[in-house]
């Protein structure tokens, strides 16, 4: 058996977490540069507000309600994703992450039998250890899974728990009321086109020929097919396989040609790309970076361009990478021109420990390399212990055009020292 446990309103939740006036009040929380609505409690969505709604449209709204309306706080997020898993894990025979509010989780070896209680128990260790709330699914595919975790969520019946089991009765009601649209996997041109062969509800592609569907569609609406049926056959990627290539990517809080403060972002950037590279045990051997004016401005002149640095040397090094990042800043940027974005990605990534050693190497040049190795590893241990940007190559200005607009941010009440919560 496999379950799917889902954070409930994700974001408002973490934020309801730490400060608990939050309850009951129409929540919202807005995008990077508080731009629109990516996250709705329960109150929020009764007033009609959809997913994606700007903020500016919400001002009347404002005015007629005790609306809060709050930036996006990921560092938070991300965190108490992680110490919600962290329970999990005690409690399962293995987590899955899929998203930063749903993890698979496995249960081999559990009886059937203590399956209920034993998702019961989950649901309620992490309110109690995290205080987000959440909804378990269980069954024996993923798909199913999906399905009881979306049962368990919107029928109050289940109280926020549903465990199915493979051609159970239950199983068979619940397909029957489920549309096409509601299945992980099955897209709208999808569901559009097994409608006209008169399927409607989950329960018909259940009982579909899987090899028939895989000719008319695809071997992928065939494994569908098949975890509908209770068959096995989608397995999840390794979370922790490492990526081939890491990027970090943001819209600026407003225009700039300010070549010190693009410069600064930059910088950041490539910071926070190489610390990701050395998360994942990692080395790179070219760093691309990129600029992009805003195309929805045609009054404005418009330019993107950008640069890929070879480096001499495979290296996870921060400060190798920041430089080849400022050389190939230096060789796009141009002064004329108003940005919106910029990005650092590393390309050409290798394993650590699989890299091939220079016949060029000496005594020398390996006391260096590990000395540098010795370095990183104490930055990086200094950041996860004391907070990320405890210690950087360089403080980038206040108030420079390329932070984000949250002038409505929480405190990251879980990574930071200096915004821990005051007890009065």
């Amino acid at each position: 058996m496999i379950g799917l446990i889902d954070c409930n309103n994700f974001y408002v939740s973490c934020e309801r977490a730490f400060q608990p006036r939050l309850e009951g009040v129409p929540v919202g929380v807005l995008s990077n540069n508080d731009g629109c609505v990516i996250a709705r409690s329960n109150e929020l969505k009764a007033l009609g507000v959809e997913m994606g709604t700007p903020a500016f449209e919400l001002k009347t709204l404002l005015r007629q309600h005790r609306i809060e309306l709050l930036s996006s706080n990921y560092e938070l997020y991300g965190d108490m994703s992680a110490r919600v898993q962290q329970v999990l894990e005690e409690y399962s025979a293995g987590v899955e992450p899929y998203s930063i509010d749903e993890m698979f989780v496995r249960f081999d070896g559990f009886a059937p039998e203590q399956m209920h209680a034993h998702a019961q128990e989950l649901f309620t260790k992490v309110r109690r250890f995290t205080h987000i709330p959440v909804s378990v699914g269980i069954a024996p595919t993923r798909t199913l899974a999906k399905l009881a975790n979306r049962a368990a969520k919107k029928i109050p019946i289940y109280g926020g728990v549903c465990v199915l089991s493979a051609g159970s009765a239950e199983s068979e009601a619940l397909l029957q009321q489920v549309s096409l649209g509601d299945v992980w996997g099955v897209g709208r041109r999808l569901v559009e086109r097994l409608g006209l062969l008169g399927m409607q509800t989950a329960w018909d592609l259940a009982q579909a020929e899987p090899k028939q569907i895989r000719q008319r569609f695809s071997v992928t609406q065939e494994r569908t097919c098949l975890e509908l049926k209770g068959v096995p056959c989608i397995e999840m990627n390794d979370p922790w396989e490492a990526r081939q290539r890491i990027m970090t990517s943001r819209s600026f809080g407003r225009l700039t040609d300010n070549r010190q403060e693009i410069h600064q972002a930059i910088r950041q950037y490539a910071q926070r790309s190489a610390e990701k590279l050395r998360a994942q045990d990692s080395v790179v051997r070219a760093v691309y970076v990129f600029l992009k004016t805003n195309r929805h401005r045609p009054d404005l002149p418009q330019y993107s361009p950008s640069a890929i640095v070879e480096l001499p040397q495979p290296t996870d090094d921060s400060r190798d990478i920041l430089h080849a990042a400022s050389q190939a800043f230096d060789a796009i940027y141009r002064s004329r021109y108003l940005f919106m974005k910029a990005g650092v990605m590393l390309i050409d990534l290798v394993d650590a420990n699989r890299q091939q050693l220079s016949l060029l190497d000496t005594p020398e040049s390996r006391a260096d390399r590990e000395r540098n190795d010795r370095l990183m590893a104490t930055l990086d241990n200094l950041n996860r212990r004391m907070g990320r940007g405890t210690v950087t190559f360089g403080r980038p200005s206040p108030g420079a055009a390329w932070h984000l607009r949250c002038a409505n941010r929480t405190p990251r009440w879980t990574t930071r020292w200096d915004e821990l919560p005051k007890v009065r």
